[in-house]
C-alpha cells in the first residue's frame, strides 16, 4: 500500500513464494505491496530491508529532558501557551540548544497533552428552528414607560407571542395581572390573528397562572 512501510515479514513471504516459481506479480500481490517493490526487495535482498526498518533504530526525542520538567509544567499553570512561548522559553533557558526547527514538535506533543490532559471545554447544544415548530408566549411589561388614561396611570402587563422560527408577534394589554385566564384568552386572539397553530407552545413557569392568588390580588 503506498505509503505503509514494508515489514520484514512481508519480505520473507515475498521471497518464499518467489522461490515456489511464482512471477513477481502474483508474488508481490500475496504479501501486500508493489510489483516495483518486489523487484527493488530481490535486487538488495531482504537483510537490506531489515536492516532499514529495524524498529531499534529510532531518532532521538528533540524534547528529551525538558518537555515533562519543564514545558509540561507551564502548560498545567496556563494551558493554551502558544507553541512559539515554549519554544522561546527552553531557548532562553538553554541558548543554542533547541532550534527554530523543532516548533512543529512542540505543536504536535501540545496539542495532544491538551487534549488528554487540558481543561474541559464548553459543550454547546445548539437550536435548530424549523418553520411552523414552535411558538412560544410569556408576559412582560415595559420598563421605564408610563401608560396614563385621563391623566391616571395604566395598570398593566403586555401579553407577548412570538414565533421562534419567523420572529411573527402578537401583543396584547392585560389588565389583572398573569392568570391562566389571560394567557388563553390571549394565545387564542394570537392564533386567530396568525390564522395557524405551531406545532409546539412554549411558556415560561407562569406561577401566577396555576398558583392562588392572595386576597389582596384577587
Amino acid at each position: 500500500m503506498p505509503g505503509k512501510r514494508i515489514t520484514h515479514q512481508q519480505a520473507k513471504v515475498y521471497m518464499a513464494l518467489r522461490r515456489s516459481g511464482l512471477n513477481q506479480a502474483i508474488c508481490s500481490a500475496k504479501a501486500g505491496f508493489s510489483q516495483r517493490s518486489g523487484r527493488n526487495i530481490e535486487r538488495r535482498g531482504v537483510t537490506a530491508l531489515k536492516q532499514r526498518t529495524d524498529p531499534s533504530k529510532k531518532h532521538n526525542d528533540p524534547l528529551e529532558g525538558v518537555w515533562e520538567t519543564v514545558l509540561v509544567p507551564l502548560l498545567e499553570q496556563v494551558p493554551y501557551l502558544t507553541s512559539w512561548t515554549l519554544l522561546e522559553h527552553i531557548q532562553d533557558l538553554y541558548p543554542g540548544k533547541y532550534p527554530d526547527s523543532i516548533l512543529r514538535t512542540i505543536q504536535r506533543r501540545a496539542s495532544k497533552w491538551r487534549a488528554l490532559y487540558g481543561p474541559e471545554k464548553d459543550i454547546i447544544f445548539r437550536q435548530l428552528h424549523t418553520p411552523g415548530r414552535q411558538g412560544l408566549s410569556d408576559f412582560t411589561s415595559l420598563k421605564g414607560i408610563e401608560v396614563t388614561i385621563s391623566g391616571q396611570p395604566l395598570k398593566h402587563i403586555l401579553y407577548h407571542f412570538r414565533l421562534a422560527y419567523s420572529n411573527w408577534s402578537f401583543m396584547k394589554v392585560i389588565q389583572g395581572g398573569e392568570s391562566f385566564t389571560a394567557l388563553s384568552q390571549s394565545l387564542q386572539d394570537a392564533l386567530r390573528k396568525l390564522g395557524g397553530c405551531p406545532e409546539e407552545h412554549r411558556t415560561d413557569s407562569l406561577s401566577a397562572a396555576f398558583k392562588n392568588l392572595s386576597s389582596d390580588e384577587q
